[in-house]
């Protein structure tokens, strides 16, 4: 018998995972610190849910199958489902209820965390991504509505927005409740069917949404939808409803009201807006950046939304008999930052370590010691952690970025000095160990 030949594993990724990179990562990391200052001075409490919850504590959106397999990322563990969370909304009613009796109410948390989404990928869409999420439970007072629009709009523009580069629009949902008792949807399914296509307007337009409201539609792929099977003459009325300039709604026409005492403009009116998930029951919200936003090969593509969000007042009533109506917003930070590095050049400290060169094991001491005093001083260091010759090592040194290499060899060691190259000007100088830190300093700060 032949050994069966063993394939080596794919060095690609899953489509819809990504690895992130350094700068992108550190970005990320400002709008993450500029997002934190936000929610300090707005007075909400920062939490930790796990990535993993019952299925059933975060199913009720989730499709009804023997397994849970669309949407979320699911195993099974002891005969209970487990799911990855696909947001960060429903492990938070989880968190209120279990709770209940201990936090303030209203509560106002934020949370950072990473989501899934077992789901079809696209441009700027993924099926891992870090979330930023801002909640209200226990009110029903739209000045909290208000409040999360004003603080997005501030955490946009502090991470180097203009207000002419992004836009809220906002909505509710009881446009479209009121909409659907007037042609008569009453079954919940195909409620759920209309929302998801209403909310793909900005994707696919009326034309597209259109044939998802009716019998269905094929993208590009050849991939079937099947619609909500409405009547044309139904479709036509949910079309011109929604084309409306003008609020009319009590919540929306109070929150109007807050807005103008925040001196808050900002936004518009779009009864288009819906919002996919099933659980809105009020003023909904999305966040739109007005920029083109291109592909990795250079070509626009239609990004849609950063974020959203809007009232939820029933949630956290699916584990019992709470009251907790509520109001969140969520943003995809992964999403935002894509967007935000194509618009502005973020000058964000790399701190790239200056390169101790190797020319004898037998004198690491002598290496430690100048790698000590330069750590010491609050510089990045390090002695080169391979083993190869000089001309590599320099290699190593450039490609990582260094600012500089120190070159301590048996001439340098007799002589008390050691050579220090400037890699940008490729400027060497002697100079005493003592002299070391000044000089890095210049080095970096001529760079910068």
């Amino acid at each position: 018998m032949t050994k069966e030949k063993k394939g080596k594993p794919s060095k690609e990724l899953p489509l819809g995972f990504v690895d992130r990179q350094e700068k992108e990562l550190l970005v990320r990391d400002f709008i993450i610190s500029n997002i934190k200052e936000v929610m300090i001075r707005y007075g909400f409490q920062y939490l930790e849910t796990p990535s993993f919850e019952y299925t059933d504590s975060i199913g009720k959106f989730l499709p009804d199958k023997e397994r849970p397999d669309e949407g979320v990322f699911s195993f099974k563990d002891e005969n209970k489902w487990l799911s990855l969370r696909y947001d960060l909304t429903a492990p938070l009613a989880r968190y209120v209820a279990k709770n209940y009796l201990e936090i303030p109410k209203p509560f106002k948390r934020y949370q950072l965390g990473t989501v899934w989404r077992n789901e079809k990928p696209g441009p700027g869409r993924f099926r891992e991504f870090l979330q930023f999420d801002a909640d209200f439970v226990g009110t029903k007072n739209l000045q909290a509505d208000a409040e999360l629009c004003v603080m997005i709009s501030e955490i946009l523009e502090k991470c180097g927005l203009s207000k002419s580069e992004y836009i809220i629009k906002i909505s509710s949902r009881k446009i479209t409740e009121e909409l659907f008792k007037k042609i008569n949807i009453n079954d919940n399914k195909q409620k759920l069917i209309a929302l998801r296509a209403l909310d793909k307007i900005d994707r696919l337009g009326w034309d597209g949404v259109k044939e998802l409201l009716g019998a269905g539609r094929k993208d590009k792929s050849g991939d079937f939808t099947k619609g909500a099977n409405l009547k044309s003459k139904d479709i036509e009325t949910i079309e011109e409803t929604l084309k409306k300039k003008s609020p009319e709604t009590e919540d929306l026409i109070e929150i109007l009201k807050i807005f103008k005492g925040y001196n808050f403009s900002n936004f518009e009116f779009d009864p288009s807006i819906i919002r996919g998930l099933e659980y809105y029951t009020g003023v909904i919200f999305e966040v739109n950046l007005k920029f083109d936003v291109k592909n990795n090969k250079g070509q626009v593509i239609q990004f849609g939304s950063i974020g959203g969000g809007g009232r939820y007042d029933n949630l956290v009533n699916n584990f019992g008999n709470y009251d907790a109506p509520a109001t969140g917003i969520s943003i995809g930070l992964d999403r935002l930052v894509y967007a935000l590095m194509q618009k502005k050049e973020f000058k964000i400290k790399q701190f790239k370590p200056v390169v101790i060169c190797v020319f004898d094991k037998n004198s690491i001491n002598e290496y430690i010691n100048i790698q000590t005093i330069l750590r010491k001083a609050g510089f990045s260091a390090e002695i080169y952690p391979g083993e190869s010759k000089l001309k590599k090592q320099m290699e190593y040194a450039n490609k990582i970025k260094s600012p500089a290499a120190i070159l301590y060899g048996e001439n340098e060691i007799k002589s008390g000095k050691l050579t220090l190259r400037n890699l940008s000007s490729g400027e060497e100088k002697s100079i005493d160990i003592k002299e070391l830190a000044n000089e890095i300093k210049k080095i970096i700060s001529n760079n910068n």
